[in-house]
């Protein structure tokens, strides 16, 4: 899903720490396996690319290493602030996210990344492969004012609407539109799912559609959505939020851990660490889930099953 703009969260009483779904840091929405390694608590953040790593490390954890895994439904933010609760061990797919890098790593000093997962991210603006084809000009974000009476919608009234997706991604579309004085109106789908749907009917339709999308996702495999360029990223072009006038950076996605449980150096931590794969991979597991209705269980285990040797290289130094 940087793919995730933080959405502030209040904080009520001294730990109320709303996730997806009303979920907070302290629920326990699954768990399984005992012993060796103790207990291994994994945020999930809502989009399926981050849910298949988190369901292969759970299933390595409590099959191989027989650790106590929970999984627990939550947003970026949330996720970040159970790291000083020790309620949540490992973010295993971070987009960036220099804020809360610098408040719970550099100030309050709860989390240190556990290294790359070897997953390379980017995000952007996308158009289904007909209209791209219709109107090869409409890629460059130069002429999308010329565009905008095709993007109308009941949502963006007499503006263009640019479609993205759950409000808690990472997202700098609303000043990226008012920076480059665009014609259009950021409306908010809701999810990932929201967006894959849009996407689909865009393109079987041959309707007008353009919206925030990203990579790794199982349905650029299906469909070739054809990115907008927008104005060159240049290091530092994203640094005042309010002022962002450049397209998103290519995304090196880490692990990010609470500080305690890289101390403790335990079989879990070491797992997390070593864990790496590619687009690829965790795209494989995330059709799974999402298109070929497997559980996340399931298809950790059809993928593990079927990848021994990256396994053994995670485990044999954990």
């Amino acid at each position: 899903m940087a793919r995730h703009s933080v959405v502030a969260v209040a904080l009520a009483g001294a730990l109320a720490l709303a996730g997806c779904s009303g979920a907070k840091v302290g629920d326990s929405s699954s768990g399984s396996g005992s012993g060796d390694c103790g207990a291994f608590n994994i945020a999930v953040n809502p989009w399926v690319g981050y849910e298949a790593n988190a369901a292969v490390l759970a299933h390595v954890a409590e099959k191989e290493l027989k650790c106590k895994v929970t999984k627990k439904d939550l947003k970026e933010e949330v996720a970040w602030q159970g790291f000083g609760t020790g309620e949540v061990d490992a973010v295993v797919e971070n987009w960036g996210h220099d804020d809360l890098r610098k408040k719970y790593i550099d100030e309050q000093k709860t989390a240190v990344s556990a290294g790359s997962t070897g997953v390379k991210g980017q995000i952007g603006w996308y158009v289904p492969p007909w209209l791209a084809k219709e109107h090869p000009d409409i890629t460059d974000w130069n002429n999308l004012n010329k565009y905008a009476d095709l993007f109308k919608t009941s949502e963006s009234g007499d503006k263009g609407q640019l479609l993205d997706g759950d409000p808690s991604f990472v997202t700098n579309d609303e000043a990226l539109v008012k920076n480059l004085n665009l014609n259009y109106k950021v409306v908010y789908g809701g999810s990932e799912t929201a967006l894959i749907t849009a996407f689909r009917q865009a393109e079987k339709d041959k309707k007008p559609v353009i919206g925030y999308f990203y990579s790794p996702q199982w349905l650029l495999n299906e469909i070739k959505l054809v990115k907008v360029k927008l104005p060159e990223y240049k290091a530092g072009c994203d640094a005042d939020a309010e002022k962002v006038a450049c397209d998103y950076p290519d995304y090196d996605l880490d692990k990010i851990v609470s500080k305690k449980f890289a101390d403790a150096n335990g079989p879990a931590y070491n797992l997390v660490k070593n864990f790496k794969w590619t687009n690829e991979d965790q795209n494989t597991v995330a059709k799974y889930i999402a298109e070929d209705h497997m559980s996340a269980a399931d298809a950790a285990k059809k993928w593990v099953d079927a990848n021994p040797d990256k396994v053994k290289a995670w485990i044999a130094k954990a």
